[in-house]
């Protein structure tokens, strides 16, 4: 028998209570937003107080700041990442069934939807903090990465956005009808474990890198360095892990086993690539300004 791993018996629930007949529960999807949320708020307060890391010596707002920025980024990742999603993965549907947008307890976000989401929360920041966009920017790089880390680490308690089929050592076998959706070990079938694949490289890799930059290298004294190692790093990983990553299934059809939405004879693109292209260039480019700017001096 092919040598893969059983799912582990994890309930997606932390824990659920009934009390005069209102039931409510705790999902691992919802804490890791909360812990990667007040993770990133705790690594931003801890970054901006310390001056020496800045441009000119000295932080460009004060740490009792981060509090408004933290609800300006739980809106924009709450509110972007769903309509990223519907707009980006399912327009058919929510077009026919609009009700089901505020919908968000039924799962669906959008990485890429929340990105956007969090630097219109930003720009609204801005407004009432003025600071330069860069070094506004650099912070919040590095402040996701946690939440990236948690947050994919739940997609996988969940079995949720699991790989394709594998028969590779690490393969896990996820439960559901839709999983198990091939045969190829002895009658079962074992997936790429996609999601920890996301959450070492999004997470543990581009997050550890970006705070060695910070704390080591003083990369915050190049505005736009970080936000560009971000958004090219994120977009690289993204890229990669999408060639084990499960399409979604409204995207594979009979002529489209693969779930390409940009299709080139064999090759092809799917929705999370495509979407990544942008980010790659952009990311570049910042890295490009800021690599060809002088560090500020302290």
């Amino acid at each position: 028998m092919q040598a893969v791993l059983s799912f582990p018996d994890i309930s997606s629930e932390v824990f659920s209570i009934s009390v005069g007949g209102f039931d409510f529960a705790l999902r691992w999807y919802a804490l890791a937003y909360i812990v990667g949320i007040l993770a990133g708020w705790r690594l931003a307060v801890m970054t901006v107080r310390r001056d020496r890391l800045w441009p000119g010596g000295r932080a460009p707002i004060p740490a009792d700041a981060i509090e408004d920025l933290v609800t300006a980024v739980i809106l924009g990742i709450v509110l972007g990442g769903r309509l990223g999603f519907v707009l980006f993965y399912q327009p058919g549907y929510y077009l026919e069934n609009p009700a089901q947008i505020p919908a968000i307890w039924t799962g669906g976000m959008s990485f890429h939807g929340g990105m956007i989401g969090v630097v219109l929360g930003g720009a609204w920041f801005l407004r009432r903090h003025p600071m330069p966009v860069l070094s506004l920017l650099d912070l919040l790089s590095l402040a996701v990465p946690p939440g990236l880390l948690l947050g994919r680490i739940a997609n996988f308690v969940n079995a949720e956005l699991w790989g394709r089929p594998s028969t590779a050592p690490w393969a896990v076998i996820f439960p559901g009808a839709r999983a198990q959706s091939c045969t190829n070990v002895d009658g079962l079938c074992a997936r790429h474990p996609s999601q920890l694949y996301e959450a070492g490289l999004e997470g543990l890799v581009l997050g550890g890198l970006l705070i060695w930059l910070v704390y080591a290298l003083g990369a915050l004294k190049r505005p736009g360095f970080c936000v560009g190692v971000f958004l090219s790093g994120y977009a690289l990983a993204r890229i990669f892990v999408e060639l084990f990553r499960q399409a979604d299934p409204q995207f594979i059809t009979a002529a489209n086993p693969m779930g390409y939405v940009v299709q080139l004879g064999d090759f092809g693109l799917s929705m999370g690539q495509l979407l990544s292209l942008p980010m790659l260039a952009l990311g570049l480019g910042f890295l490009i300004v800021a690599l060809r700017r002088r560090p500020a001096p302290a």
